[in-house]
């Protein structure tokens, strides 16, 4: 049996940016993505008015060799080390279902 590990990485970014997440993504070596709409639960105020601001979670399920370089290369094309531009982060996987490893021929 193949004991093939996998990651999901988590993007948490401002409406509108999921597809360019998702470019990006694609560039550092992922194959798929999903994206979620939704909208966060922190409370601002404008002009003392309370804002709900929408938000858009990017899932992408990959084998664990090439998680690292796509998760770094997303913060960096994103700037989310820099305030207000999002969250990425990883967990491990126990089990995967109906997904399969690239074939040699996607690989290349």
């Amino acid at each position: 049996m193949d004991e093939t590990r996998f990651k999901l990485i988590i993007i948490i970014v401002s409406e509108g940016k999921a597809d360019k997440v998702v470019k990006v993504a694609h560039s550092a070596g992922a194959s798929g993505a999903t994206i979620i709409n939704g909208h966060g639960a922190a409370v601002r105020l404008f002009l003392g008015v309370s804002i709900d601001p929408e938000k858009e979670l990017v899932l992408i399920v990959l084998e664990e060799e090439k998680a690292k370089a796509v998760i770094e290369t997303i913060a960096q094309e994103m700037e989310l080390a820099n305030p207000n531009k999002g969250l990425a982060f990883m967990l491990s996987l126990d089990q995967v279902f109906g997904l399969s490893p690239a074939s040699e021929d996607e690989r290349d």
